[in-house]
């Protein structure tokens, strides 16, 4: 046995154990019943969720899928206006929270008073706190604590889990 063939069969043992993991750390972390869910005042079955939304959209916004990093136009966005929840338009974020964090998704400073709900996500091995549109409860991203001055904050936020509507 070469050492090559060793370390070939090592790393994918390994790549294999840390998929495995989290998959496990997903469902586990993330998953509630469907009980302890909160009632949100605009709501669709998944069908009709997916069909208003697209498959994209959808993915992010109701399965709590992530954007790639860099791809959404909003990273651009300068213009003053209000940012939307695309599932069900409700205001968000203000474009004077906005900043640029460097990630490569739209980030903010702060979120628009009780226009989101926060949920603890074990996910991907890693402790983080999943943001959630207060209406329809869409996946609009993560908070973390490495943020700007005022709050501190970093709305790291999904753009296909925005509107922008210019001021």
């Amino acid at each position: 046995m070469t050492n090559q063939a060793f370390d070939r069969r090592a790393f994918f043992g390994l790549a294999g154990t840390t998929a495995v993991g989290a998959l496990v750390a997903a469902s586990v972390g993330t998953g509630t019943s469907q009980a302890a869910k909160p009632a949100y005042q605009v709501t669709f079955t998944p069908a009709e969720w997916k069909q208003k939304l697209g498959g994209a959209r959808f993915n992010i916004l109701r399965q709590e899928g992530t954007e790639r990093p860099y791809s959404s136009p909003l990273n651009k966005e300068k213009r003053r206006g209000i940012y939307t929840c695309a599932g069900c338009d409700l205001p968000v974020f203000a474009s004077t929270t906005k900043f640029d964090s460097g990630t490569g998704w739209p980030s903010f400073f702060d979120a628009i008073p009780r226009a989101v709900l926060y949920k603890n996500d074990n996910s991907l091995l890693m402790d983080r706190t999943e943001e959630h549109c207060r209406r329809c409860g869409g996946h609009l991203g993560h908070v973390f604590d490495d943020g700007p001055k005022p709050t501190g904050k970093r709305h790291c936020i999904n753009g296909l889990s925005l509107n922008f509507r210019p001021a």
